[in-house]
């Protein structure tokens, strides 16, 4: 199964002339402050997360207490990501598959995240797919999810109908990793999933379906990316205490799924698209709220207009 997602307000000073005691009172004292805390986290960052070699990540993994093996396979998933692990200890990648299979049974957090590492792997062993393959049977869907995640990055296409099987699940996380993996995986008849999965009885399922359909070319979902477009919609279905949770955030969900929305029109690039997606698109880029979600739509209008066609697009009225 975005490769899925990673700001201090700048301090107001008063005039020079302020007076010593005020200096005091609103500068040094919240200096002090703030150099405790930094000293205490960095304190803390060095006897938790120091930067240990994958090798003993894994020891620690085996061996380490119940608090202990599920922060060191977080931080085995972190450095995985970068591109010279790999290849600065040899042997890395086996011993990573033989790490996930022993952990079946164990906490699941350790799982997941030895599941995301084994999916960042650039040359995984022979084993790797059949080993993430049989985890898919684990009975926690956050690992479940993980693990489909993993089989997508790894791209192996003996997974593909396996990962078309985990559609089926009744967990709509399980479902949306599923129709994200085929979207990005070797074509083997999946797209009849990602084509079913466009009336799935969740929303956040139909997206990822449209969305997977138009990465590979395929405008069948115009009538949900059509959805996507439409921000009363899309704001309608966000759940609003998040929202009232996160008020202190710059989140703005509604214009997550939009932008996505637009890209996928504009990967379409297709005039029959046009015709049914150009009106909504030219909306949102006269008149959005949202200045991304603008210049987003303004993009997709010139992708929709050039002189080209792509991709053969077959629609779904």
């Amino acid at each position: 199964m975005q490769k899925l997602g990673e700001r201090e307000p700048a301090r107001t000073e008063g005039p020079l002339a302020v007076a010593p005691a005020l200096s005091v009172q609103f500068f040094l004292i919240p200096l002090a402050v703030v150099a405790v805390v930094v000293a205490v986290y960095g304190g803390f960052r060095l006897m938790v997360a120091d930067e240990r070699s994958p090798e003993e990540y894994l020891h620690e993994i085996r061996n380490g207490g119940r608090d202990r093996r599920w922060p060191a396979a977080y931080e085995l998933a972190r450095i995985m990501a970068e591109p010279e692990t790999e290849a600065q200890f040899p042997g890395l990648g086996a011993a990573l598959v033989r790490a996930f299979v022993d952990s079946e049974g164990d906490e699941p957090r350790v799982r997941r995240y030895l599941a995301l590492a084994v999916g960042r792997l650039e040359s995984p062993p022979v084993e790797t797919a059949a080993a993430l393959t049989a985890a898919l049977d684990d009975p926690d869907s956050e690992t479940v999810i993980s693990v489909i995640w993993a089989l997508a990055s790894l791209g192996d296409e003996a997974a593909v109908q396996r990962v078309a099987d985990m559609y089926q699940s009744p967990d709509s996380g399980v479902r949306k990793m599923s129709v994200y993996a085929l979207g990005v995986m070797p074509d083997d008849g999946s797209h009849t999933t990602l084509r079913a999965a466009l009336d799935d009885p969740v929303p956040d399922v139909q997206w990822n379906a449209a969305l997977a359909l138009a990465r590979n070319g395929d405008g069948r979902g115009v009538r949900v990316l059509r959805r996507m477009l439409d921000r009363e919609y899309v704001t309608g279905l966000i759940d609003q205490d998040y929202l009232a949770a996160r008020a202190d955030a710059l989140v703005d969900p509604a214009s997550d799924v939009m932008l996505s929305g637009l890209r996928a029109v504009a990967a379409l690039g297709s005039i029959s698209v046009a015709a049914n997606l150009r009106a909504p698109v030219v909306d949102l880029a006269e008149a959005d709220q949202n200045l991304k979600v603008r210049q987003a739509a303004m993009e997709t209008l010139e992708a929709l207009e050039a002189p080209t066609v792509r991709h053969t697009i077959v629609e779904r009225q």
